[in-house]
């Protein structure tokens, strides 16, 4: 259970190495795009690269040049699919969501929250990310492509005709 032989011990870390440097090459080749933030297509992509990457590491039944050539076929249309989406706004759609505004001058929206299932909770921990503690202070916040939260907010108002504000009187 613990310990079955040296041979799986050494296949682990002779063939586990080899693949990860192939699919580290792969990567650099592909160019900087597969390593970017993740969308939910580039999050499946990269889920099944570690899943084929385990696979080869640990299963017997599994041949090097197979895995590799697995992990090449992933990237190849991880590729392609990008490339096209660059190219074709249908593409693009097909794979990318849309920007969604989820809160506007200090209202949350509901109907755009209900559909990308985000709670007031969520979008007020973003604001507080932001560093700002009260929505008033913040114009809009964005659920975007890759799942994160915008904060835009507002401008500070300058000081009425550079006079000074006394505090007090």
């Amino acid at each position: 259970m613990f310990f079955e032989s040296w041979n799986g011990i050494i296949r682990v870390l002779v063939v586990g190495g080899a693949a990860y440097l192939a699919l580290v090459l792969m990567l650099r080749i592909s160019g900087q795009r597969t390593l970017t933030k993740l969308n939910a297509f580039d999050l499946v992509v990269t889920v099944a690269l570690g899943s084929v990457l385990a696979t080869v590491m640990l299963s017997k039944s599994v041949p090097l040049a197979e895995g590799i050539l697995a992990l090449a076929v992933l990237i190849f249309l991880q590729f392609a699919i990008t490339w096209l989406s660059v190219r074709s706004s249908a593409v693009s759609r097909m794979i990318k969501s849309e920007p969604a505004l989820v809160f506007s001058d200090g209202v949350f929206l509901e109907n755009a929250m209900k559909r990308e299932r985000l709670t007031k909770d969520e979008v007020r921990a973003a604001i507080r990310s932001s560093g700002t503690a009260k929505p008033d202070a913040i114009s809009a916040v964005i659920l975007e492509t890759d799942g994160s939260l915008s904060v835009v907010k507002r401008p500070e108002q300058p000081n009425l005709a550079g006079v000074p504000r006394t505090e007090g009187l």
